[in-house]
């Protein structure tokens, strides 16, 4: 029997018998709202765009079509194809479902994987480096005529901070101990906070296109922690690589997840960096020269106090950004992220190092 967390139209528009669908919540994601459906004629995946992030849902529908279609093209000529969800349209052979609340539904092809929080070593971290690197290869040549962006100024983190700028002016006590360490951390590293953009201005850096939201729970594992592929499509546009390599060594590099823990300091591990590394620079294809691949230091600093920072901002404004659970969850976020960034400056010439040494053995 269909859960009743999807309403019964939105079931019926994809399912010829919706009462017979079996709906489960699928995955950690903060953003959209994605549920399992299990029925006679078999399994997919169901997601409500959440339009206070994607404020034109249909960009994300038509740009999933697109990168698919070309993602699935590319898949038969490599030898080692990543996996990629395909578009399940509804009964009706459209590409979305709007409810009568005016809320996007769309499908996706279930692709039966293990997921990850926390790697468990090198190994795992290697595959993840080499299966990124596959995926920018992939989409390296993607066809971006008439792709919109599905998030204008995602990852850029001076825009990030006037927002942020803008909350904090609207408030008229601030007080915590954990509000004024947030406070603190901001003003300490806000000075660096447009180094990438400042080196794609000056033609240092180029845009192509990127996964947007590379973390270790996007990627899809088999049963032997072979990598199958990526998802969450939704973010790919024009981007720095950094911003990718970046999100993905601050995700597979915090061992203790992205909810952390009192018990435990949070650090940076710099074995999983050196592998996660290693496999991404171990193909012979690799576009980043050395002045380039200088500011992949910059693109994990930046990228986790952007994070914190978002987050942060988001617990001001009341929670409307990204899912909480519990009241200050957004708060613990950012402090967790805010942690990690002091932890990755404290270790700077150690990365750095492995960065420019990474795949050139």
């Amino acid at each position: 029997m269909a859960a009743e967390i999807v309403p019964h139209d939105v079931l019926a528009a994809f399912c010829n018998d919706p009462a017979g669908c079996i709906v489960a919540p699928l995955g950690f994601g903060n953003i959209n709202a994605t549920y399992l459906v299990r029925s006679a004629s078999g399994s997919f995946v169901l997601q409500k765009i959440n339009s206070d992030v994607f404020p034109e849902p249909l960009r994300v529908i038509e740009n999933f079509y697109k990168i698919t279609k070309h993602l699935i093209q590319k898949k038969c000529e490599d030898r080692r194809p990543l996996q990629v969800a395909s578009p399940v349209p509804t009964l009706g052979k459209q590409p979305f479902y709007r409810d009568v609340t005016g809320a996007f539904w769309r499908g996706q092809s279930y692709l039966p994987h293990k997921s990850h929080r926390v790697l468990t070593g090198p190994d795992q971290a290697r595959r993840v480096g080499r299966a990124l690197a596959g995926f920018h290869r992939l989409v390296g040549d993607l066809d971006v005529q008439g792709f919109l962006d599905p998030l204008p100024g995602f990852h850029n983190l001076p825009g990030y901070l006037e927002e942020y700028d803008h909350e904090l002016q609207s408030l008229k006590t601030v007080a915590g101990e954990e509000i004024h360490s947030c406070l603190a951390t901001i003003d300490r590293y806000r000075q660096r906070a447009a180094t990438l953009e400042n080196a794609k201005h000056a033609g240092i850096l180029t845009l192509q296109p990127i996964h947007g939201d590379p973390k270790v729970d996007n990627f899809l594992f088999g049963d032997r922690e072979e990598v199958l592929g990526l998802l969450d499509l939704d973010t790919v546009a024009m981007g720095l690589v950094h911003y990718d390599l970046g999100d993905c060594l601050r995700s597979c590099c915090n061992r203790l997840g992205e909810t952390g823990g009192d018990a435990l300091p949070i650090t940076f591990d710099l074995d999983i960096c050196r592998a996660v590394l290693d496999g991404y620079f171990s193909g012979p294809d690799q576009s980043l020269g050395k002045e380039q691949r200088a500011y992949v230091f910059d693109g994990v600093l930046l990228i986790c106090f952007e994070l914190g920072v978002r987050f942060f901002t988001d617990h001001l404004r009341g929670n409307r950004y990204f899912k909480v659970r519990q009241e200050g969850e957004n708060l613990l976020r950012a402090v967790n992220q805010f942690r990690l960034t002091d932890d990755i400056a404290k270790q700077e010439q150690k990365i750095r190092a492995m960065i420019l040494s990474s795949g050139r053995e």
